[in-house]
């Protein structure tokens, strides 16, 4: 009895490791559907992102389509710590090693060949680009490497592909801070997100222990707040939107959406901490990098998060 016991026993264990390893097997599987290959950046309705699930630690450019499984990509090769994209052109920042360790923001085509590379200091932090292909900016840490912590030094930059015209970083922007001309020398703008007119733009300005949403105007090179406690902002493809990261903690943030007319804010439906810029999948659906992969929830609060990619970060829907 005690030995049919056993031999019952150690066939169930079998039964269990073996299912067990299918599941791994189908996990590696499905991790391992990579095609590689150029990528288009006008194909309209892909989702390019920076796939994290690289040996080595490495992050690379990748597209995948809405409808295929999560962990299904297409990999460019091309290495990026954040990306993002616009009307063909696109922005990759890169981590630049050597005895003089920095960033490299590269300009690319519509299949990922570098057009251009701008050399900043810094890790890199944020990318943004027009819907237009126009503009382009970036974020990256000086000093610090977190926007949970005090001390912290940003540069934010800005291209105009039009004119090739590039301020590395725009601190010294006349500022208006409730009315009034502003100066101080612990100004920091990050996350900079670009109006349809390729004239107006958005960013946080943090100064004193505040982070104010400003907008600015690129022609007249002006700014001034619109509302205090605002990181990080992503315009709605609609213009009438900023979705954002909201401290809601020491070191945690929430997303909302701000509507421009009203200023009223909506929570949404993401409970966890999230500490990225924000995407719009559409006018109404935010997208997001979290716990290294990319997450969409509806922007009027309502819904939960869905998973769209597994292994991702730095989210742009092709328009």
């Amino acid at each position: 009895m005690k030995r049919a016991l056993a031999l019952a026993l150690g066939l169930l264990v079998l039964v269990g490791v073996a299912v067990g390893y299918s599941t791994f097997a189908a996990d590696r599987n499905e991790e391992a559907t990579v095609e590689r290959r150029p990528l288009d950046l006008t194909a309209r309705g892909r989702l390019v992102f920076v796939d994290t699930n690289r040996a080595g630690g490495h992050r690379t450019v990748a597209d995948t389509g809405l409808d295929t499984p999560a962990a299904t990509r297409t990999d460019s090769g091309l290495r990026c710590e954040r990306f993002a994209v616009g009307a063909g052109t696109g922005v990759c920042l890169q981590t630049r090693g050597g005895p003089l360790p920095g960033t490299d923001a590269l300009i690319v085509d519509a299949e990922t060949n570098v057009k251009r590379r701008i050399e900043l200091a810094g890790t890199p932090s944020r990318a943004r680009v027009s819907a237009s292909g126009n503009m382009v900016s970036w974020t990256v840490f000086v000093t610090g490497e977190s926007y949970n912590k005090t001390g912290f030094s940003t540069w934010t930059g800005i291209l105009d592909t039009r004119t090739d015209y590039t301020l590395i970083n725009i601190e010294a922007i006349p500022l208006t801070v409730d009315g009034k001309p502003y100066h101080s020398p612990d100004v920091n703008y990050w996350g900079v997100t670009f109006a349809a007119d390729d004239n107006r733009f958005y960013a946080t300005v943090g100064t004193k222990g505040h982070t104010y949403l400003v907008e600015g105007d690129y022609a007249n090179w002006e700014a001034h707040t619109i509302r205090d406690g605002v990181e990080c902002p992503s315009l709605s493809p609609d213009g009438t939107r900023i979705a954002f990261k909201k401290r809601s903690g020491k070191a945690t943030w929430r997303l909302h959406v701000l509507d421009l007319a009203t200023m009223r804010e909506t929570p949404l439906a993401e409970h966890a901490n999230v500490d990225d810029q924000a995407a719009w999948l559409d006018d109404n659906t935010v997208m997001y990098g979290r716990d290294r992969d990319v997450y969409a929830v509806p922007a009027d609060g309502t819904g939960a998060p869905r998973l769209l990619v597994t292994k991702g970060a730095s989210p742009t829907l092709l328009r």
